[in-house]
């Protein structure tokens, strides 16, 4: 019995490696100002924006990672359906390419290349998968 549950909180523990490596990731492409990175992650709803209507639509909002960093998401909603039902405190998963800025950075590309030359994004948001 003591066996299982060491090997059950060794499995628990490298579960949640993921994520803070996938937010160190992030964290290392804002503090370098590096962009055109594609990251994976999870964070908390904490600002919806308008969407943005100049050229193709995108849906808009601010997440917290857990290492308190926030990104803006900006998910085109010509190419993809929007994120339903999404409210502030949510939690939203994502999977998209990173673009530097000073106030933490862009998430974009989370949605399907129709052309076929880009890595197909996604967000995850009440067990949905939106791309």
């Amino acid at each position: 019995m003591k066996r299982i549950l060491v090997s059950l909180s060794l499995l628990m523990a490298l579960v949640a490696v993921p994520s803070f490596a996938n937010d160190a990731v992030i964290a290392n492409a804002f503090e370098s100002k590096h962009s055109d990175v594609q990251v994976n992650g999870s964070g908390t709803v904490i600002r919806l924006l308008p969407d943005d209507t100049q050229g193709s639509k995108h849906q808009k909002f601010i997440l917290k990672l857990k290492i308190k960093q926030t990104i803006l998401v900006s998910h085109n909603i010509d190419l993809a359906p929007r994120v339903q039902a999404l409210n502030v405190g949510d939690i939203v998963q994502f999977n998209g390419e990173y673009e530097w800025s000073k106030k933490g950075g862009v998430v974009h590309w989370t949605h399907k290349d129709p052309q076929g030359r880009h890595v197909h994004g996604w967000l995850k948001h009440n067990g949905r998968l939106y791309q």
